[in-house]
C-alpha cells in the first residue's frame, strides 16, 4: 500500500475508499430502519401548514410576515432600528464590512 507522507499527516487513497464504503453502509442501514408504511401520493405527503388547509395551487405563496408574525412582533424595536439604517446600496454594506473588520483587527492586535 503506497502512502503519501506530508508534513502534517499522510494520504492513503485505499483508506479513504474504505471509509466511504463503510459510511455508505451505515447510511444504507439507517435508511433501511425507516417506516415501511409510507406511501407516495397519499395524505402522508401533504405539507404541514400549521393545522390549516393548504391553499389552492395559485395561492400557495405565504409571506413570512404571516408565518413568523410572533418573532417579528417580539423583535419589533430591533427591526425598526435596522430598517432606519438600511439603504439597500451595496457600497454602504461594503463600507460597514470594512469598518467592522478594521475594528476587529484593531481589537485583536491591541490585545
Amino acid at each position: 500500500m503506497l502512502t503519501l507522507n506530508t508534513g502534517t499527516g499522510y494520504w492513503n487513497a485505499v483508506c479513504w475508499i474504505v471509509f466511504f464504503l463503510l459510511l455508505s453502509l451505515i447510511v444504507f442501514l439507517i435508511r433501511a430502519l425507516g417506516r415501511k408504511d409510507y406511501k407516495k401520493g397519499t395524505e402522508q405527503t401533504k405539507v404541514f401548514f400549521s393545522g390549516n388547509e393548504v391553499p389552492e395551487v395559485s395561492a400557495q405563496h405565504v409571506r413570512a410576515d404571516n408565518i413568523y408574525w410572533g418573532y417579528k412582533k417580539a423583535l419589533e424595536r430591533y427591526y425598526k432600528a435596522i430598517n432606519a439604517i438600511h439603504t439597500g446600496f451595496a457600497p454602504d454594506y461594503v463600507m460597514w464590512y470594512v469598518i467592522c473588520t478594521a475594528l476587529m483587527l484593531i481589537v485583536i492586535v491591541v490585545r
